[in-house]
């Protein structure tokens, strides 16, 4: 009967995805809104230059050609002198306009912003939320949550190779270099869920190295914070409890940390409250039991050359596994 019930939970997969905003058209803060304006300038202004240029071509193959005049020569430079002198503005005019969306988006924060520090790893996303006391900090992975109407202070690095993190409905993209730290302002104006990658290619699975983040009122998000700031949830059946026992029995120790019950791995993502997140596998897939068994099982089936070794287990440890895992809201 359990399996029966996870086949037909495996059927409704492709209808668990969450819907999410991936477009820099879509704006959602005041540096996304400004670098969309400057995109549609340079869009127009150059829209009509081609087609003058595009017109005064198809005039100059369709005219009759006649002798050489004097008058003729002296028309011709004052054409070309009045083109290059609109060609200048015009250029000038868009270097304007581009050095003041740059001050727009590299606009200081105040002291009241929301610090984030962001790690990008081979292919996925470390998220820390630092705090004093520090055991109040809040580690998670592949989900960053933040407040709408506060800014939020990205301190970004990478661990590895050059990543660049950009959620295009709220700003630019910015680059993560090894030993190099840096910074990003994001100042959501309206809720929603928006997806993030990384623009810089940065290893076999690139592609496949997303994030999603969520913005929401401010009540809610200190909510989720101190929810985040709880040690993992005990298990409340037989099957969780054994399915505990086979996590911390099993590899996943060496790489994960689990808050509360002795697993304090660094090299892979943060799973105290792994199944309050929306996706998996750094956004790669939606968080559902059957898609988690998988990823358990054999990762590199689904995101070849990640850092995730197959799991060979026992049909009975896999579905408790699986079942302690989607128990730690």
């Amino acid at each position: 009967m359990r399996r029966t019930a996870w086949s037909a939970a495996a059927l409704l997969l492709p209808l668990t995805a969450c819907r999410v905003s991936y477009s820099a058209l879509d704006t959602a803060s005041p540096e996304a809104t400004r670098i969309t304006n400057l995109h549609w300038l340079v869009l127009w202004v150059t829209g009509a230059v081609s087609f003058v240029l595009i017109t005064a071509l198809a005039i100059g193959l369709t005219r009759r050609r006649t002798a050489e005049t004097r008058e003729g020569y002296r028309r011709r430079t004052w054409a070309v002198a009045a083109a290059a002198f609109l060609s200048t503005l015009v250029l000038l005019g868009l270097l304007t306009a581009s050095v003041l969306a740059g001050r727009a988006v590299a606009t200081p924060v105040g002291p009241d912003a929301l610090r984030i520090q962001v790690v990008g790893h081979q292919w996925w996303w470390e998220v820390s939320y630092p705090s004093e006391p520090p055991s109040e900090t809040v580690i998670t992975a592949n989900e960053i949550h933040v407040p709408v109407g506060r800014p939020v202070l990205l301190e970004l690095s990478s661990t590895d190779v050059i990543h660049s993190f950009w959620v295009p409905n709220l700003n630019g993209k910015k680059d993560l270099i090894p030993g190099r730290p840096t910074r990003h302002l994001l100042r959501p104006e309206r809720t929603g869920v928006f997806e993030g990658r990384c623009a810089e290619f940065c290893g076999y699975q690139h592609a496949h190295m997303g994030f999603l983040l969520i913005a929401e009122e401010p009540d809610r998000f200190e909510a989720w914070l101190a929810s985040e700031r709880r040690p993992a949830a005990e298990p409340s059946d037989a099957a969780g409890n054994h399915g505990r026992e086979v996590f911390l029995s099993s590899a996943c120790v060496l790489c994960h940390t689990t808050q509360g019950i002795g697993a304090f791995g660094h090299k892979a993502p943060d799973l105290t409250h792994l199944a309050s997140r929306r996706m998996i596998a750094s956004a790669t897939l939606p968080n559902t039991a059957g898609y988690l068994a998988g990823w358990v099982v054999n990762s590199q089936h689904i995101k070849p050359g990640n850092h995730m070794p197959p799991n060979l287990l026992p049909a009975e440890d896999l579905l408790d596994l699986v079942s302690y895992l989607r128990s730690l809201q």
